[in-house]
């Protein structure tokens, strides 16, 4: 079995993200039906208010930064962090084209923060902490960046069971590819789902009053070739698992995603099965 490179791994996933930003994007209407209300959960979990401050980690193209910048209003501020170019790039085109003065995008790596002499109230992230190869550096860092008794938050996938929408074309693609299984204590979509994991993970990092909420966030398209779509134009992730297979090999693969998919059709409408997990923590 090859070494685990955690340097290798995360120029990886940024030529992932930088290659996919622009799809990502797009699909922003997207992500706001399907992640908006468990953002704003957390967000309530973490005390987001008028006049807060709040970075955001791993923010993407800025879409759940837009949620903590309409909560914080114009006295507060919003610092919204990608390791990627091309996603950092949309989100500052985003807060211009909103008008969100509060709100701004910076390039940095989610494991090693750097914010001077700025402390903010609250950390987020979103779907972002499950990538990171030192999660526990991560949420350290996360840590340093708040005043005492601010908060981290995080929002993660539950289990494979639980979130079968991507974790079924996972599956397939990895059967198709001969991948292994990967193993326990690497970053990956399900990394921190199973239960107590993010909770050990925040205590760990020492943060106290720790709390998770689980919330049921299906993903609801017109068809199941619409969510194919999607993750075909969205998840680098699942063209680097496909990356030594020829353009055969790579159809038949997706054409049995879509033959998964199609199981959570109904005579109106796809809905993939999708839970979410809220976590949240003080800084001591």
């Amino acid at each position: 079995m090859t070494e685990f490179d955690p340097i290798a791994f995360k120029d990886s996933t940024r030529n992932q993200w930088d290659n996919v930003a622009e799809h990502w994007n797009a699909w922003g209407g997207l992500l706001d039906r399907w992640l908006g209300p468990a953002t704003e959960v957390l967000l309530d979990m973490c005390g987001v208010g008028p006049g807060a401050r709040v970075l955001h980690v791993a923010g993407g193209s800025g879409q759940d930064a837009m949620q903590s910048a309409r909560r914080v209003g114009p006295e507060g501020f919003v610092l919204s962090t990608d390791f990627s170019d091309e996603l950092t790039r949309l989100a500052n085109d985003q807060f211009t084209q909103a008008g969100m003065t509060q709100a701004r995008a910076s390039v940095m790596d989610g494991e090693n923060l750097e914010t001077g002499d700025q402390l903010f109230d609250a950390v987020i992230s979103r779907v972002g902490l499950i990538f990171f190869p030192d999660q526990k550096r991560s949420v350290q860092s996360q840590i340093a960046a708040l005043h005492e008794g601010g908060s981290v938050g995080a929002l993660v996938y539950a289990t494979p069971q639980e979130c079968r929408f991507f974790s079924d074309p996972v599956g397939i693609i990895r059967k198709h590819a001969n991948l292994p299984a990967p193993a326990p204590g690497l970053p990956g979509p399900f990394s921190l789902g199973a239960p107590g994991v993010i909770e050990n993970l925040f205590e760990d990092a020492g943060l106290r009053d720790v709390r998770t909420q689980k919330i049921e966030a299906p993903v609801v398209l017109k068809s199941a070739r619409e969510c194919l779509r999607f993750e075909q134009e969205s998840f680098g992730a699942l063209h680097q698992m496909l990356g030594d297979l020829d353009e055969k090999a790579k159809q038949a693969a997706w054409d049995d995603v879509e033959t998964a998919l199609e199981t959570f059709e109904t005579d109106k409408r796809f809905i993939g099965p999708c839970t979410m997990i809220a976590a949240t923590g003080v800084k001591q």
